[in-house]
């Protein structure tokens, strides 16, 4: 391996200098032929393309250093450099403003404020307790001979002790009295479609999904929560897209509860902080897209609404997340100008497909006349000058127009 370092020009003609007593060998300004080399068995040195060079030694241990781990260097922002001459500043390359909206960071939750199970009995087991708490409290009133005699008579049931009503009475009422209330006054009824979130004393003691009779502990604070799939259609909510102009978008949210523990004890209302989400999604979503732009494969319109409505899905979801609450589909139903705007919006507009039309129209007409021009010359059907021509031109434009102007 050789480096090669400047020296001093050398002429081109001049032959290079040998050690005294060297043999001549073939001239190093020439050509080397391979062959010629192979067979002398000489070490000859090719010429040299550049005049001006020389070859300096390396030692050989330097070749074989190991090479240092590679080191990450921070990237920095492109910039475009300015050019030459104008005194243009260098700036850095701004951001597409159609790319994707970033995720917020999402808000840290409890984590022991998950959805489990609560212990709930069955139906059956709360009746037999409040029969079993009404037989006590019939069979304590007897025993105390508080029963009227009447009633033992319509009964047939023999007379009662009589004992009255000591502490031994009152304590078998207390017991009867509770059991009948704890089986009668804890059993509800599950529905589908729904569900209880149970708090007892402000601590989250389960959720209770199961539908039919069932005995759950009434000490329990029972909230009822809807776990079906439900929309929401909003009203008319304000809005601006990429030119500032004020927009009405009316949105079509399909959701559903899936943490019931996160979405009633997690957050003050739930649905209210949906609608919320999804105004602050349109907030972030619709300045960075135009209303009136024609959609193309790098550019997105508010007309394409598969594009805009994944966006907002996507937004929307991740949200309503740490909520317990599951969005299916966020999607912009109507977009139209504000009312203050639209009467100037559609004068614009249409005057903007007027001159499109326009436009076409005309383009159409001049490939007309200038293909009729070329083939009356070419085929030498006429023979024209330049006033010719032109006039020829003026007439047959002003006639294909004419001839098109009752179909616009």
């Amino acid at each position: 391996m050789s480096t090669t370092t400047s020296q001093t020009p050398e002429s081109e003609g001049q032959p290079t200098a040998r050690p005294e007593g060297q043999p001549k060998g073939p001239s190093t300004n020439g050509s080397t032929n391979p062959s010629t080399h192979g067979a002398t068995g000489g070490t000859t040195r090719t010429s040299r393309l550049i005049h001006t060079e020389s070859t300096t030694e390396i030692p050989v241990h330097l070749l074989f250093r190991d090479d240092p781990d590679p080191v990450s260097l921070p990237l920095a922002p492109a910039v475009v450099g300015r050019r030459r001459g104008t005194g243009e500043q260098p700036r850095v390359a701004r951001a597409d403003a159609t790319a994707a909206v970033r995720q917020r960071p999402v808000p840290d939750v409890d984590p022991d404020l998950v959805e489990r199970h609560a212990r709930v009995l069955p139906g059956t087991a709360g009746v037999l307790a409040g029969l079993c708490g009404a037989a006590g409290c019939a069979v304590t009133s007897w025993w105390a001979g508080v029963v009227p005699v009447a009633a033992l008579r319509a009964l047939e049931l023999p007379a009662g002790a009589g004992a009255g009503l000591g502490p031994a009475q009152w304590g078998a009422f207390a017991g009867a009295g509770a059991l009948g209330l704890f089986g009668f006054g804890g059993l509800a009824r599950g529905r589908t479609g729904r569900a209880w979130v149970l708090d007892l004393f402000g601590r989250y003691r389960g959720t209770v999904r199961r539908t039919g009779l069932l005995w759950v502990n009434p000490l329990f604070l029972r909230r009822r929560v809807d776990v079906r799939l439900r929309h929401w259609r909003s009203e008319p909510m304000a809005a601006v897209d990429a030119n500032g102009v004020p927009l009405r978008v009316v949105m079509l949210v399909t959701w559903r509860v899936r943490d019931t523990a996160r979405a009633v004890l997690g957050v003050d209302d739930h649905q209210t902080f949906l609608r919320e989400c999804v105004e602050s999604a349109l907030a972030r979503v619709l300045p960075q897209v135009p209303v009136d732009a024609t959609p193309t494969r790098d550019t997105v319109s508010l007309g394409n609404t598969d594009a805009v409505g994944e966006t907002l899905t996507r937004l929307v979801a991740a949200d309503a997340a740490p909520a317990g609450l599951e969005v299916f589909s966020a999607q912009p139903t109507r977009i139209e100008y504000a009312p203050e705007v639209a009467a100037r919006m559609q004068r614009r507009r249409l005057a903007t497909l007027d001159a499109r039309h326009r436009d076409s129209v005309l383009t159409s007409v001049v490939d007309s006349v200038e293909d009729t021009v070329t083939r009356l010359t070419m085929r030498g059907l006429v023979e024209l000058d330049d006033y010719e021509r032109k006039a020829l031109v003026k007439d047959l434009t002003v006639a294909f127009y004419t001839g098109r102007e009752p179909g616009f």
